[in-house]
């Protein structure tokens, strides 16, 4: 099981490639406050539809209210939904990017990969050619913050960074 929170969902919906996640991980587990975030909450705006039409994205409630309350006391209530999901299935990956949330889920045992790790696992499989132009539309239409050193850093990893630029 895959778990994902808002951010995956969201950024990639703004740049037309929320596809990928399905290519890559098949069906994907959202917990009920991150589907009221996207869905509800964020009617009309970016990835709102698009999640509610994609029938591989599953809502899933959460069992562990206590978990989820503890979390909520420093993170938001659809991190905090993700990260007690991943927890009580087990799950195989939770999908995150903001780093105090990563940061519990690491604490808790839970594996996760932030959207910049998915597109990496996207170029790897052949589903893209390259990460930069993903990578420069999340920042420029999307509105996803990248830290430039992580931003060149990972580029130069991947043989996409230009000297001169």
């Amino acid at each position: 099981m895959i778990v994902s929170n808002s951010s995956p969902l969201i950024n990639l919906s703004a740049i037309n490639q929320l596809e990928l996640l399905r290519m890559i991980y098949g069906e994907i587990a959202i917990p009920y406050a991150v589907w009221d975030e996207v869905v509800v909450k964020g009617k009309g705006q970016p990835g709102a539809k698009n999640v509610k039409n994609a029938n591989w994205i599953k809502k899933m409630k959460v069992g562990n209210v206590h978990l989820v309350e503890s979390l909520a006391l420093t993170l938001d209530y659809g991190e905090a939904e993700a990260i007690a999901l991943a927890k009580e299935r087990n799950a195989e990956l939770l999908l995150i990017d903001e780093r105090l949330a990563r940061t519990m889920a690491k604490h808790l045992g839970i594996k996760y990969i932030g959207l910049l790790g998915v597109l990496k696992e996207a170029k790897s499989r052949g589903l893209i050619t390259g990460m930069k132009p993903y990578m420069h539309s999340l920042r420029t239409v999307a509105g996803f913050w990248v830290a430039e050193n992580v931003y060149k850093d990972i580029l130069s990893i991947e043989g996409e960074w230009e000297i001169n630029e």
